[in-house]
């Protein structure tokens, strides 16, 4: 996969500086890092800006992920639910995906994850997968 950076001069803080953003590929909208070239040659990188942890439940047909959504909106158990149902290896967790960064998903996924509010049980989302239920956990901009 190909990567794409763009460059501008702009203020950063209170000085102009050149700034580098590099993206994934040429039609991502978040950075994988940013560098800030500030005067005198002083060096500021940001790398990986957003991330997020999330948990999900991948199942097979979209009647079931809507059931599994009614029963956790009836007070069931996200994780539990997760060990009993999904098709993914992380259900023996509960459905935890551990912490990631935008592209390390599948896009509809990503899309979901990077926008979506956080503690707040979203989807169904189809997939080649699937269909999933996913709850983001955390996420930093």
């Amino acid at each position: 996969m190909q990567r794409g950076s763009r460059t501008f001069i702009g203020k950063h803080r209170r000085d102009w500086a050149k700034v580098v953003i590099s993206y994934r590929d040429d039609f991502s909208t978040r950075p994988l890092s940013v560098k800030v070239t500030g005067l005198f040659g002083i060096d500021e990188w940001r790398t990986n800006v957003a991330k997020a942890s999330a948990r999900h439940i991948l199942v097979n047909s979209e009647e079931q992920c809507n059931n599994l959504k009614a029963e956790i909106a009836a007070g069931s158990d996200f994780a539990e639910l997760a060990k009993q149902h999904s098709g993914c290896p992380s259900g023996r967790e509960g459905g935890n995906l551990g912490e990631f960064g935008p592209g390390m998903m599948v896009p509809e996924f990503d899309k979901v994850v990077f926008s979506a509010p956080v503690g707040e049980v979203q989807g169904p989302v189809k997939t080649q997968f699937g269909y999933h239920l996913l709850e983001v956990t955390e996420r930093t901009d």
